[in-house]
């Protein structure tokens, strides 16, 4: 059977995978939601001039000489603390007390640090002087936040696709945008297959493993910004394979993905169960680990199925299963951060595109990356060590030490 490449498999897949609906959360509930539509602001931000600084709001022609030997003698006519709709209008010779983040009165072009002056008396509830010195010339614009230096009215300050982060929803507090229309979660029904499985609060038994998959694949759907509808196991039969297919079906989810079950074994019936009622096309896939793969569709639901042993579904999870979940988010990006990094040590490799399990840390500017050992795809406690997988690319059959390579930030 000729082997797809990963590129491929990849495309294959998203092609299945269309945006989900949409809601409407309020804001407080829309952190790491992507957002279904650009985002533009109403009002320009700041929404008027204001102070950057503690002092005294002046005409800066009238300080445009001031130094500590020779200072600047305004008369101070207004006090506008943050909140205050100042009504006075400067005239030459005339300065207000302002704080930071108030408005500017009418006539003032610039803002003298209270530093920078003689007042002293800087108390919580002290009273402004009547006159003040200034000590230092400050232009035109000086320590003042113009009307729209941040945002312009109009302006689209975020993007259809995004997933929103805590500043994300400052923003949008600032802007007043008390409710969002977000894509809703994909909802993903996860079971795992094999009479070798136990739950894990079962004692081992001969021949039996305690089931690592749900667990890790669960915690990676919740990763991607997806809901998890656990299945539960199914026991190798058709009846138990086809029975969670159909519970999958009934609660309506929106992808279906399974870990084993899916080779050519003679007692993996995923194939025949899920091809009662639906397709399956199965692939081989120019990859380690991971080589086998499952897609198809089970009434009409998409279905992935990832191989059995605990690093190869990692891996199968983040080249394609992770893509699918951001596809069916509404994600405009999605997947893992890739950073060049060097390696510490020579690789070999079998010439399939391998994802190998590595360290990595930062030396003078540059990353530098080891390989957590053993890259069994069975050893779970080489993954759980690692901080990066290691790309190398397909045909490469060897890294020299202190080659760049990709690799993908866990």
């Amino acid at each position: 059977m000729n082997l797809l490449s990963v590129d491929e498999a990849r495309e294959r897949i998203l092609s299945k995978f269309q945006s989900v609906s949409t809601e409407t959360l309020p804001l407080a509930e829309a952190l790491r939601r992507v957002l279904a539509n650009d985002i533009t602001a109403a009002d320009a931000l700041p929404p008027f001039d204001n102070s950057s600084m503690d002092g005294f709001a002046v005409r800066a022609a009238d300080i445009a000489d001031a130094n500590p030997a020779s200072p600047r003698r305004v008369r101070v006519v207004a006090d506008i603390p943050a909140g205050a709709a100042p009504t006075v209008s400067l005239t030459a010779g005339t300065a207000a007390r302002i704080m930071t983040g108030a408005p500017m009165p009418a006539g003032a072009d610039a803002v003298v640090p209270v530093e920078e002056t003689d007042f002293q008396n800087r108390g919580t509830g002290s009273a402004a002087p009547e006159f003040v010195e200034i000590r230092s010339a400050v232009g035109a614009g000086g320590y003042v936040r113009p009307r729209g230096s941040d945002v312009r009215a109009g302006e689209t300050v975020l993007k259809k696709g995004r997933a929103l982060k805590a500043q994300d929803l400052g923003l949008l507090a600032t802007l007043g945008f008390a409710h969002l229309s977000v894509y809703r979660k994909p909802r993903v029904g996860l079971f795992s297959s094999g009479d070798e499985l136990l739950d894990v609060n079962a004692p081992l038994a001969p021949g039996k493993i305690r089931d690592s998959n749900s667990y890790m694949l669960a915690g990676l759907i919740e990763s991607a910004g997806a809901e998890v509808v656990k299945l539960g196991v199914a026991k190798d039969n058709f009846g138990a394979v086809k029975s969670l297919l159909d519970e999958a079906a009934r609660v309506k989810v929106d992808l279906i993905l399974s870990s084993a079950g899916v080779s050519v074994g003679a007692f993996d019936y995923v194939k025949s169960a899920l091809e009662s009622n639906g397709s399956m096309d199965f692939w081989r896939v120019n990859m380690r680990p991971g080589k086998p793969l499952a897609f198809g569709a089970y009434q009409g639901i998409p279905f992935i199925g990832l191989p059995g042993n605990p690093v190869s579904a990692f891996v199968g999870f983040e080249v394609f299963v992770r893509a699918a979940l951001g596809r069916l988010g509404g994600l405009l990006v999605s997947g893992r951060q890739t950073v060049r990094v060097r390696s510490e040590e020579e690789i070999l490799s079998d010439g399939r595109e391998s994802y190998l399990r590595a360290l990595i840390r930062e030396e003078n500017g540059v990353w530098v990356a080891r390989l957590t050992g053993h890259q069994g795809s069975s050893n779970l406690l080489s993954l759980a060590q690692a901080d990066a997988l290691l790309i190398i690319p397909a045909g490469v059959k060897c890294v020299p030490a202190g080659q760049e390579i990709n690799a993908w930030i866990l």
